[in-house]
């Protein structure tokens, strides 16, 4: 996989930035909010999305259902980053603040994607927006059971600070 350099982030790049992926796409990342023309290609992306990949109710199914599951997450307050492979969306990451000041990270790529680095490429590049907006916490919740997950969380750093349930807890540090 041939990626561009680390950015100022505490080797975490930031976008706008493009990669090669292990299949040979190159693939492009950049922020995304509400205000841009996001909305539709990644309406569209979820639409495409395999039902087996949905976990914890998310992403939607419905149209309308995606439609403002997006404008909840497309905030001022929240930070994105979306995978392109052309026009064509095919991955997105989020941090969404929780009640405490830390950030909770959710993960979608398309299955076609999956397995290529895309989603990898896409957490690092979230995290690297997330250094230089000074966010100094992350956590994520995976199912105990997704192992291609969790490697790629651990391989960004990412450490298991629960495991009582069906679900684990992951955190990373971004602070100093």
């Amino acid at each position: 996989m041939t990626t561009d350099s680390d950015g100022p982030a505490g080797g975490f790049p930031t976008p706008p930035r493009e990669f090669t992926d292990e299949e040979g796409r190159e693939i492009g990342v950049r922020s995304a909010d509400a205000a841009e023309t996001e909305t539709d290609p990644l309406c569209q992306m979820y639409l495409d999305f395999d039902p087996a990949d949905r976990a914890q109710g998310i992403p939607p199914v419905e149209e309308e259902s995606i439609r403002d599951w997006l404008d909840l997450i497309l905030t001022q307050d929240s930070f994105n980053v979306v995978a392109w492979h052309g026009d064509r969306a095919v991955g997105h990451a989020t941090l969404v603040p929780d009640e405490t000041g830390a950030y909770e990270l959710a993960i979608f790529v398309l299955d076609s994607y999956q397995g290529a680095y895309v989603g990898t490429e896409l957490v690092r590049s979230l995290l690297g927006l997330a250094r230089a907006e000074d966010i100094a916490y992350v956590w994520l919740t995976v199912e105990r059971w997704n192992d291609p997950a969790i490697r790629l969380y651990r391989s960004v750093g990412f450490e298991t600070t629960d495991s009582q349930s069906f679900e684990m807890e992951m955190t990373i540090s971004l602070a100093g």
